[in-house]
């Protein structure tokens, strides 16, 4: 079957539009996908003090249930202090994407809160890389669509504990400084 040249110009321009993904699909098929492009200068830090106001505040602001971040243990502590982990005076996740991409693990899969698991460690993931000064490009345009943080969230969600090294990769490539 012989394209014509518009149907041609259109293959080229959604091609050329979405490589990036459909190079990260590619890698993630052939389990070859790395951590690049990141940011290593950080500008904020989360604490848990901080953390808990901003989910209150969230809480305030959707009108969530008295249930809602509301710690069930102390897991919620745990999952702050991972992405700060070190090993011989080296961070166990060097870069703002990488730290980024493990609390929106660690919150979803400690599922430390009665209720709003899922909401809190979006929440917490945008607002981290918004105070890193990574969550808008340039232009100001979202680094993040709404639509894929859901599908992340999502996904996070559903995966196994041993896919843990490749969701972090995906959520890595997804806010990198190439997409």
């Amino acid at each position: 079957m012989k394209l014509t040249t518009d149907e041609t110009n259109d293959i080229l321009k959604v091609v050329t539009d979405y490589t990036y993904a459909l190079d990260v699909l590619d890698k993630y098929d052939h389990q070859v996908l790395e951590i690049e492009d990141t940011t290593a200068e950080e500008f904020f830090q989360i604490t848990y003090d901080e953390a808990m106001k901003a989910i209150q505040g969230l809480r305030d602001k959707f009108g969530g249930s008295a249930l809602f971040g509301n710690e069930k243990d102390e897991s919620f502590q745990g999952s702050l202090a991972a992405i700060y982990q070190t090993f011989n005076g080296q961070f166990l996740y060097p870069s703002i994407e990488e730290k980024a991409a493990n609390l929106l693990y660690f919150v979803i899969k400690n599922h430390s809160f009665s209720d709003g698991n899922k909401r809190i460690a979006a929440f917490l993931f945008v607002w981290f890389l918004y105070k890193n000064h990574i969550l808008y490009n340039a232009d100001g345009s979202k680094r993040i669509a709404d639509n894929a943080l859901v599908a992340i969230a999502l996904m996070i969600a559903e995966s196994k504990p041993d896919e843990k090294d490749m969701m972090i990769k995906v959520v890595v490539s997804l806010i990198n400084s190439r997409n």
